[in-house]
């Protein structure tokens, strides 16, 4: 995520390092300046960033720690449109959200993703297909409500709004109904029509506008073109785990005004994160996201495994059977590459990562397919596997030697991350994050 941005930024702060001089700051200005327009970030919004850095110096002295700061800052102003960030509630449930924007944007599956991060909230969610223009849109809809355990409003009609009145029907049963509504290829009357009548009937607390962050500034036109016709109060990002520049999320909170609520940030559904601007911030510039990463795991994992991994990094021991542990609870927080770019440090090798799937990698399988075929003993301290250990383990698992030989080399570099990992203060400032946020839900 804002892999090129974030990497352009970086570039623009080596400009600085070794001068404190106005040649140097001008020279990184224009730096700046150059990656904020490739990345496409509109001109205005590029020409504000570039006058609240420079401002920050007349009262400050240059430097490479100056010039980071003073960047935070104008991001911040850019970003913080107001406070009203992730999700909010009606005063009196259920909260009603209408799902919109163009065919393509990835909608449906942002709707799923909402109701997987509400249900994790503990909230019993409605979802209400009202996308009867796309033959697929209400099957999809199903079936990913099915794979997540959320209810689905099934209807006869071939309405909208008649879909849309049954469901609020039913819905004082649910926390929370969102309405997924119709896209068109272009913005045309027609769409626009169908919204406002169901926006006059639903009164959602919420309209979301969903917009592909592959879109750049015809993205920023949309949202802008539907929040003059219907009234948008937040944007959803998708696709940032893609080879977006990232510039639209700084343009379209700024040319809108309006607020980046959420950001998609991997195919699965766990992938949708609050929009914060403190933490993207503090990813743009290479530092990570520990806290949205501590949340993330407190969600699933129990408190006797916060307080065994506590006590394998201090040591720096990883098993086998810890290796698989967390691959299965990483699959449950979301893509890889989301991940390591939340960990200081490593933003730049995400990008690299963002095409691993758990689910369907073969080396996974494989690795899974082999710690079945091994003994108790053998996945405690896989020193032991010596040649004849390998070739039993190749058979029982249908793997060949060669196989075992990558899976357990794949191990080995995985223990010395965890054991590297374990002295640094990222580590320890996760794990007692993560200790803390255990405690406070008891």
């Amino acid at each position: 995520m804002f892999d090129t941005l974030g990497s352009g930024f970086r570039t623009v702060l080596n400009k600085i390092r070794f001068s404190d001089d106005s040649k140097a700051l001008d020279k990184a200005l224009d730096e700046l300046k150059k990656t904020l327009l490739k990345n496409d970030v509109y001109h205005k919004t590029t020409k504000e960033i570039l006058s609240q850095t420079k401002d920050y110096f007349k009262t400050n002295p240059i430097g490479k720690e100056n010039f980071l700061k003073a960047l935070s800052l104008s991001l911040e102003s850019i970003l913080k449109t107001n406070l009203n960030y992730g999700f909010s509630y009606s005063s009196v449930p259920p909260t009603c959200v209408l799902m919109t924007g163009l065919q393509g944007s990835g909608k449906t599956t942002t709707s799923a993703k909402l109701a997987l991060y509400l249900k994790g909230k503990n909230k019993k969610v409605l979802l209400v297909p009202c996308d009867l223009q796309r033959l697929a849109a209400v099957t999809q809809l199903k079936t990913l409500g099915e794979s997540i355990e959320v209810d689905v409003f099934n209807s006869e009609s071939k309405k909208p709004l008649e879909v849309a009145k049954e469901a609020l029907k039913l819905g004082k049963n649910y926390d929370v109904l969102i309405f997924d509504t119709a896209g068109r290829l272009a913005i045309d009357e027609a769409l626009m029509d169908e919204l406002d009548s169901i926006k006059k009937l639903v009164k959602p607390h919420d309209i979301f506008y969903v917009a592909d962050s592959l879109s750049g500034q015809d993205g920023v036109r949309s949202a802008d073109t539907f929040n003059q016709k219907v009234g948008i109060t937040g944007v959803i990002l998708t696709k940032f785990d893609s080879d977006s520049k990232g510039g639209i999320a700084l343009s379209i909170a700024y040319q809108i005004g309006v607020p980046l609520r959420f950001i998609g940030v991997g195919e699965k559904l766990p992938d949708l994160e609050v929009f914060l601007p403190d933490r993207i911030i503090s990813r743009l510039m290479g530092a990570g996201d520990i806290q949205t990463l501590a949340e993330k795991t407190a969600s699933v994992m129990s408190d006797k495994e916060v307080k065994d991994i506590q006590k394998k990094i201090k040591k720096g021991n990883f098993t086998i059977e810890d290796f698989i542990a967390q691959i299965e609870n990483v699959k449950k927080i979301g893509s890889m590459s989301s991940i390591m770019g939340m960990i200081p440090g490593l933003g730049n090798v995400a990008s690299g990562l963002k095409n691993m799937d758990f689910d369907n990698s073969e080396e996974i399988k494989n690795i899974k397919c082999m710690v079945n075929s091994m003994t108790k003993k053998e996945r405690l301290d896989p020193s032991i596997l010596n040649g004849s250990r390998r070739k039993r383990i190749a058979k029982g698992s249908g793997l060949e030697v060669s196989d075992i030989n990558r899976a357990l080399k794949q191990f080995d570099m995985a223990a010395k991350m965890a054991k590297q990992f374990s002295g640094k203060k990222g580590a320890s400032d996760f794990m007692s994050m993560l200790g803390q946020m255990k405690a406070q839900k008891r």
